[in-house]
């Protein structure tokens, strides 16, 4: 047998794939991508922090916002997992799979960038075994972890049902066993990634020296915590069906029912108007209160373009109210309506990421300071994308060799 020959037999039953060149051309451009980022990151462990746009003023920038924008869109795993394995909608069952991989590449790739961000990679399970018992990033540290290895205990399932892989009894019945456990790693899941999405926004909340940042508490939390806990669980499910329905226009297959992608926007769109009560009721307390307390204005948050007040109406307005009117009303059964919901939904997080990421810090607190420019330099955009080349590697090699979507064969019967 040719060597084509034999790498079919590992497609998942009854499935086309793309020829195994063009495939591997496919894989280079990525490699290209990866290879050079590898190169930034090992100049960041040779030469320090130094090397990238970070200084004393801003030691969080573009790897932070990277970070906690992937982490937060990656959220659908957590959301989707629960809905599937505990609430019991059966019908998610035809996307959880790539939910599960998405989740995995969005946290695996989340812990790189912070191995980055450490500075000093020797010295990064000082977290772990010297742990600030007292900042919430000791607790984000712990979960994060945490559900990283739970979504490594949901993936290997679908490694284990790989056609050749399954072949083999003891592995068989791992899967099989692997399975019918799911609904407790779900739970843990869940439990785990709510409060380490937490745990995020009331880092940003406690900062009361920041005051784009800050906001006052509910019981012994800021109630950015909340914030971006909902913001993470309206996002997760969109960016899901935005990966779903990018790969069927790659690989001109269809995946999985329109009525499954609408139903995932629907959740997706009704977190998102949740979401965005609180965040209305969130801004205007920030405006009304929490500015005139301590002594500033509305105006003040605001400078130039990097900084101008466009951001803010595009996150609440453009990104928020819109894929509301998107997602949930019957404009959703027209596919170029769900898409830029799906789209302007995760863009919206990403730019909340931001600014409470740069913007805060940017921001003149003292009456000597003035607004300071922050400007990642090639080392950091060279490690994040890094980062998204492994994930489009991961989820290629996924979906050609495993059964990500079940259905995809009755989906394509000519």
């Amino acid at each position: 047998m040719s060597f084509t020959e034999i790498e079919k037999t590992w497609y998942p039953e009854g499935v086309e794939r793309c020829s195994i060149g063009k495939f591997m051309k496919w894989l280079a451009v990525l490699g290209v991508v990866a290879a050079y980022g590898f190169f930034a990151m090992l100049v960041c462990f040779a030469y320090g922090l130094g090397v990238t746009g970070l200084d004393n003023y801003f030691g969080f920038g573009l790897w932070i916002t990277f970070d906690l924008a992937v982490i937060a869109l990656g959220a659908g795993a957590f959301f989707t997992g629960l809905l599937r394995y505990i609430i019991r909608i059966d019908e998610l069952k035809n996307i959880i799979n790539l939910t599960v991989i998405k989740g995995f590449i969005c946290y695996s790739g989340a812990m790189l960038i912070l191995s980055l961000d450490v500075g000093q990679p020797i010295r990064s399970w000082f977290g772990y075994w010297h742990p600030n018992v007292h900042s919430m990033l000791t607790e984000v540290i712990f979960c994060i972890t945490c559900y990283l290895l739970v979504l490594i205990i949901e993936y290997v399932p679908l490694i284990l049902e790989q056609k050749q892989i399954n072949k083999i009894p003891f592995l068989h019945n791992l899967a099989h066993q692997m399975h019918v456990v799911m609904p407790l790693f779900a739970g843990i899941g869940a439990f785990l990634s709510t409060f380490h999405q937490g745990s995020l926004g009331g880092m940003y909340g406690v900062m009361f020296a920041r005051p784009y940042a800050f906001r006052d508490g509910f019981f012994i939390w800021p109630w950015t915590f909340f914030l971006f806990v909902l913001s993470a669980i309206a996002s997760g499910p969109c960016m899901t069906v935005l990966i779903c329905g990018f790969m069927e226009k790659v690989t001109g297959r269809k995946l999985t029912t329109y009525r499954i992608k609408s139903l995932m926007c629907k959740i997706g769109g009704t977190m998102l108007l949740i979401y965005m009560v609180f965040k209305y009721l969130d801004t205007w307390a920030w405006i009304n209160d929490i500015l005139p307390r301590a002594g500033l204005t509305f105006d003040q948050m605001f400078y130039g373009l990097v900084y101008g007040r466009w951001l803010f109406f595009t996150e609440l307005v453009l990104c928020l109210l819109v894929p509301v009117i998107f997602l949930l009303t019957p404009l959703r059964k027209k596919p170029f309506f769900m898409y830029s919901g799906a789209i302007l939904a995760c863009a919206g997080v990403v730019i909340n990421r931001y600014v409470f990421t740069v913007q805060a810090l940017a921001q003149p607190v003292l009456p000597f300071t003035k607004w300071e420019i922050y400007t990642p330099n090639w080392a950091e955009w060279a490690t994040s994308l890094m980062v998204i080349a492994y994930g489009f590697i991961i989820m290629s090699l996924s979906y050609r060799y495993l059964p990500i979507f079940p259905q995809e064969v009755g989906l394509n019967k000519k």
